[in-house]
């Protein structure tokens, strides 16, 4: 168990804890720079972070190209609103955000996609198709799928469970990203896969 599952003052916000052995100064020094438009900074960053973020968008969608395009996605948005980056936060934190944006949206274009062209698949069942493989690939997208019905019943509750759950974020990192009291994020998660739990239990 994470120190940070013990019980804490729920009662206020955390402010960040930075440990020197867990923190790429060199990457967040890359963040700050070209958060203020040093554009040099920016392709450092883009290429340092490229295969992080791609193993953080595998963990939500099992098939690689699938993984690939949202990869592809979050380093452009990257790129178009690191000047968003409000650097009074690591920039991992923020990062892993951008990340999950980007693997649930392209979760939600796979699926369209398969909803559009439902019978490209079949005229060629010996290949596997990458706009369709991670909508029909098992246990990780029946979670997106229940992801996406929390987001509709609680959106609330959606932020703090991808941040705990999916990026593996510690609950301090949390309330301050979402800057909301420990306590609130906590209850939120808790709820939030209790949500979810019923939703897989139906699939």
């Amino acid at each position: 168990m994470r120190s940070s599952d013990h019980t804490e003052n729920e009662g206020t916000p955390t402010p960040r804890r930075r440990v020197a052995s867990n923190v790429d100064e060199e990457l967040e020094e890359l963040a700050r720079r070209a958060k203020h438009g040093d554009a040099v900074a920016l392709d450092d960053l883009l290429r340092r972070i490229q295969p992080e973020v791609l193993r953080r968008c595998a963990r939500f969608l099992p098939y690689r190209q699938d993984a690939e395009e949202a990869c592809q996605d979050a380093l452009l948005r990257v790129a178009r609103k690191i000047d968003s980056f409000k650097g009074d936060s690591l920039f991992t934190t923020w990062l892993y955000t951008v990340v999950s944006n980007s693997a649930r949206q392209t979760y939600r274009s796979m699926k369209r996609r398969s909803a559009e062209f439902p019978t490209e698949a079949e005229r060629m069942p010996h290949q596997s198709d990458p706009r369709t493989t991670s909508v029909i690939a098992g246990s990780r997208i029946d979670l997106l799928e229940a992801l996406d019905q929390l987001e509709k019943d609680r959106p609330n509750l959606v932020a703090p469970l991808v941040l705990r759950d999916l990026c593996q974020m510690d609950y301090n990192e949390i309330a301050s990203e979402l800057n909301l009291a420990l306590g609130t994020v906590k209850s939120r998660i808790h709820q939030g896969r209790k949500h979810v739990r019923k939703s897989l239990a139906v699939t």
